[in-house]
């Protein structure tokens, strides 16, 4: 099974269907992602805050599977944003995946109300260590369209993706606008609201229409929508079950009629960039 890839605006690529390790303990990790590995992902999306990229990286040795052939993300831990704890952070996490490089360093949330506002430094950091190999691309998640502009104006390296909340009750339209005018793509996280859309009519009618799970068609929505995706489940019966979202098209009546579905900000699953201000242990 193959999974389409996307060109970044650096040049690289990067598969549109990953596996996101959300949730997946590390004590789990290395048995878990490496099913994925197994049933055909290439892409792995975890994050320091996942506390899970030491078991990530035990999957990813025991694989066999030549680095070439992986794509790899992580993210910035909140507690990391000052430019020297970032770019040690990262050395942190390519030794826990053991890796000598990532192919995608993200800064996870802006933080806007701490750091006294400042996530331009952290972007910079990022920057710096593009330059010094340590991650092939960067990117970030979670921003709205004044904090895009601002990295971007300050720096004049826009991001290559932006990582946001994105499904079928959500669409953020205004965030994935503005990533898109900056020529960065979206990355879609909580695709399928966290289970909530898998009981739609609307979902669960062109399931059956097509003979799919409702997971897949929304997992196809956003395929067509030209976004980055990664379903998170520990069932390798699922994991092959969501890759399948690439082997089928929905036709442009079905794909507006899950459009309408958006709610808007009463759809959010989750904190809103501009006041989330926590950082874990």
């Amino acid at each position: 099974m193959t999974t389409p890839r996307l060109t970044l605006n650096d040049g690289t690529t990067i598969p549109q269907l990953g596996y996101g390790a959300l949730f997946v303990p590390d004590e789990e990790a290395e048995h878990v992602v490496g099913t994925a590995l197994d049933v055909g992902y290439r892409h792995i999306d975890t994050a320091q805050l996942y506390y899970n990229e030491t078991g990530v990286g035990r999957a990813l040795a025991a694989s066999g599977l030549p680095r070439r052939e992986l794509y790899v993300t992580t993210k910035l831990h909140n507690a990391h944003h000052e430019p020297a704890r970032a770019k040690a952070s990262l050395a942190q996490s390519l030794e826990k995946l053991g890796l000598d490089h990532v192919d995608l360093f993200l800064i996870h949330w802006p933080l806007p109300t701490l750091y006294d506002g400042d996530y331009v430094s952290t972007w910079q950091a990022l920057i710096e260590l593009r330059e010094e190999g340590l991650t092939t691309s960067i990117g970030v998640s979670n921003f709205e369209p004044h904090h895009l502009d601002r990295i971007v104006g300050a720096t004049g390296v826009a991001p290559v993706v932006n990582q946001i909340e994105v499904h079928p009750y959500f669409a953020n339209e205004a965030a994935r606008a503005a990533t898109l005018r900056h020529g960065a793509l979206v990355q879609g996280w909580s695709p399928i609201a966290r289970g909530a859309v898998l009981d739609d009519p609307v979902i669960t009618g062109i399931a059956d229409a097509h003979g799919r799970t409702p997971a897949q068609v929304v997992l196809r929505w956003h395929l067509d929508r030209g976004d980055i995706v990664f379903p998170k489940s520990a069932d390798p019966t699922r994991m092959a079950e969501n890759l399948g979202a690439t082997e089928f098209v929905l036709t442009p009546g079905e794909r507006a009629s899950i459009d309408a579905l958006d709610r808007g900000e009463p759809g959010r699953t989750g904190p809103h960039p501009d006041t989330l201000d926590v950082i874990p242990d």
